[in-house]
C-alpha cells in the first residue's frame, strides 16, 4: 500500500513505523538490529526513563539515553507524574541536545507504576495530564513532543478521547494509542476501533495505532481499517528484529514474497550478534550474554530445538558457550509455520492497582508523591 506521510515535528518518518519502548528490550543494541533490518528507516524509541532519574543524572539512566552516531532521529521516552520535574527533564534534553524527539509515557499498565498514579492511570486526572503536557511542550523548544497512552483504566473509565483533545490543546505533535485498557494488560484482543475513533476526534495531528501487530500484513490492515497515520510495534518484534524489514517492504508496496523468512542458521547469526552488541554496550561480555538470555525463547519460537538445549541456552554466560550451543542445533531448519504469531507477555483481565481514592474525582490535580518517579519505575 502507499504509506501515509508521517511527520513528527521536523522529522519525516518513512515508512510510518515506530519501535515501541519496552523496558529491558529496546536498549541501544536491539535498536541497532531493528534499524539495520529497516535500512535506517522508521523511528526507534529508547527504553522508558523516569524524569526524576534523568534530572538527577542517575548513572543507569544516562546509559539508557546513549544513542549510536547512526541513530537519527534520536528518540527518548520519558515517564513522569510531576509537571515541574517533567518540565525540568524536557528542558535538560533540549538544552543539552540529548535527543531529537521526546515521547511521554501514559500507557504503562504495570502495577508498581499505576498504584502510584503513573502510566495508564494518570490520564484519568485530566488537569494533571494537561499540566504535564503543558510543562513538557513549553520546555521542549523546537523538539517535538508526542505521547503514548491506552484506552483508559478499564471499560468503565475510558480516557483516550478526552486525553486526545487535551493533547491537541497543549501542542502535542502526535499520539500513539494502544487499543487496550490498563485492566487488560496484554490479554485479549486490541480494540482497533478505539484507534479509529481517536483519529476522528483529533484530525489535527497524527494518530499511531498499537496493539496486535504480529506481522507486516497486520500493520497494513490496521492503517486501512482505522485510518491511523502509522503504527507502533512492540511485542511483535521480540526475537524478530527483521520484522522491520517486512514493514518497510509492506509500506513500499511489495508483497509477502519480499518478507524475511530466515532459516535457523540465519536466526542463530542474529542471536550471536545481539548478544555481542549487548556485551559491548555493557562493557562486559558475560553480562551481555546473561542479559541476552531473555531473548532466547523469542528467537527460537517455532523451531525444533529440544527442551534440554533450550534450557542450556537460557543459562549461557559467554559468547563461546552460546556459539557452541547454537552450532549444535539443526541449523538448516526453514522458518517455521506460525512463528509470525503472538509472542511476549499475555495476561487476562486484571484489577488495576491505583492510589486510594484515585477514581473519586477525575478533575483533581494533586501530584502523586516522589516515589511514583523513582528510578525503578519502569514498565
Amino acid at each position: 500500500m502507499a504509506a501515509p506521510l508521517l511527520q513528527i515535528g521536523a522529522h519525516s518518518v518513512d515508512p510510518p513505523v515506530v519501535l515501541a519502548p519496552m523496558a529491558g528490550i529496546t536498549n541501544a543494541p536491539f535498536r541497532t538490529l531493528c534499524r539495520e533490518f529497516a535500512g535506517g528507516r522508521g523511528l526507534f524509541v529508547s527504553e522508558m526513563i523516569t524524569s526524576r532519574a534523568l534530572v538527577e543524572r542517575n548513572d543507569k539512566t544516562m546509559r539508557l539515553i546513549h544513542f549510536d552516531d547512526t541513530e537519527k532521529p534520536r528518540s527518548i521516552q520519558l515517564y513522569g507524574v510531576d509537571p515541574e520535574t517533567v518540565g525540568r527533564a524536557v528542558r535538560m534534553i533540549a538544552d543539552e541536545d540529548l535527543a531529537d524527539h521526546i515521547d511521554l509515557n501514559f500507557g504503562c499498565p504495570v502495577p508498581k507504576v499505576t498504584r502510584r498514579g503513573g502510566g495508564s492511570a494518570l490520564p484519568y486526572k485530566r488537569p494533571l495530564l494537561r499540566a504535564i503536557l503543558r510543562a513538557a511542550v513549553g520546555n521542549a523548544g523546537a523538539l517535538p513532543v508526542t505521547m503514548k497512552m491506552r484506552k483508559g483504566i478499564d471499560d468503565d473509565h475510558l480516557t483516550h478521547l478526552d486525553a486526545g483533545r487535551i493533547a491537541v490543546d497543549e501542542g502535542v505533535t502526535a499520539i500513539a494509542l494502544h487499543g487496550r485498557t490498563a485492566a487488560q494488560h496484554y490479554g485479549g484482543e486490541a480494540d482497533w476501533s478505539a484507534i479509529a475513533r481517536l483519529k476522528e476526534a483529533v484530525p489535527e495531528i497524527p494518530v499511531l495505532g498499537n496493539g496486535d501487530i504480529w506481522s507486516a500484513a497486520d500493520a497494513v490492515r490496521m492503517v486501512r481499517e482505522t485510518g491511523c497515520d502509522g503504527v507502533v510495534v512492540g511485542r511483535g518484534c521480540l526475537g524478530r528484529p527483521w520484522l522491520f524489514a517486512d514493514l518497510v517492504a509492506a509500506f513500499d508496496g511489495r508483497g509477502e514474497e519480499a518478507y524475511a523468512r530466515p532459516s535457523l542458521r540465519e536466526v542463530a547469526d542474529v542471536m550471536l550478534r545481539h548478544a555481542r552488541l549487548l556485551g559491548e554496550w555493557l562493557e562486559d561480555e558475560s553480562r551481555g550474554v546473561i542479559d541476552f538470555r531473555k531473548h532466547v525463547a523469542w528467537y527460537t519460537k517455532g523451531f525444533s530445538v529440544g527442551s534440554d538445549l533450550r534450557r542450556r541456552l537460557a543459562v549461557t554466560s559467554s559468547l563461546d558457550e552460546l556459539a557452541e550451543l547454537l552450532a549444535g542445533l539443526d541449523l538448516d531448519q526453514p522458518w517455521p509455520p506460525g512463528a509470525d504469531g503472538p509472542r511476549g507477555r499475555t495476561s487476562g483481565k486484571n484489577r488495576v492497582a491505583l492510589p486510594d481514592g484515585w477514581l473519586d474525582d477525575p478533575l483533581d490535580c494533586a501530584v502523586p508523591g516522589a516515589a511514583a518517579e523513582d528510578d525503578t519505575s519502569g514498565g
